[in-house]
């Protein structure tokens, strides 16, 4: 019997293509050296630029920052999924790799084994970033004390 492809929610799919675009290469080339999945690139990795925009405040009108380089590509498994992945830089193992998770993660069968070894530990790991960003600004709090004068 062929396993069908697994649609997830959107939200849960951008939640896990942020991670993979953001995760350091040799946590993925960690994960990646076990993967054995075949697959058929759609569209294989190409660098190029991109223009990003910035936006002051949250009105604010839109405005040109500059140009960033990103790596993207289109791969497609044996069981029907696409994988698709867009990360910052020119490295286009990085984007085979998250490409192939992203497949892997839309597979009902491959999803709780990716989870597990892959984007339980990315989550660790950024939480771990935040919580160490978030105490490195604490000490550098500093508490303004206004006192009231007498005379007003």
């Amino acid at each position: 019997m062929h396993d069908t492809p697994h649609h997830p929610p959107q939200q849960a799919r951008q939640d896990w293509m942020r991670l993979l675009a953001t995760a350091p290469l040799h946590l993925l080339e960690a994960w990646g050296g076990e993967q054995r999945e075949g697959f058929t690139w759609l569209r294989r990795p190409e660098t190029g630029l991109v223009m990003v925009r910035g936006r002051i405040g949250a009105s604010g009108n839109r405005f040109n920052v500059g140009e960033m380089t990103l790596t993207r590509c289109t791969l497609r498994l044996a069981g029907g999924q696409h994988g698709v992945a867009y990360v910052q830089g020119r490295s286009a193992r990085k984007a085979e790799l998250a490409a192939l998770a992203d497949a892997l993660l839309q597979d009902v069968s491959q999803h709780p084994a990716v989870d597990r070894d892959l984007l339980q530990p990315l989550r660790a790991r950024r939480a771990a970033e935040s919580a160490a960003r978030q105490q490195a600004t604490r000490r550098t709090r500093v508490d303004f004390l206004t006192i009231a004068r007498g005379d007003e």
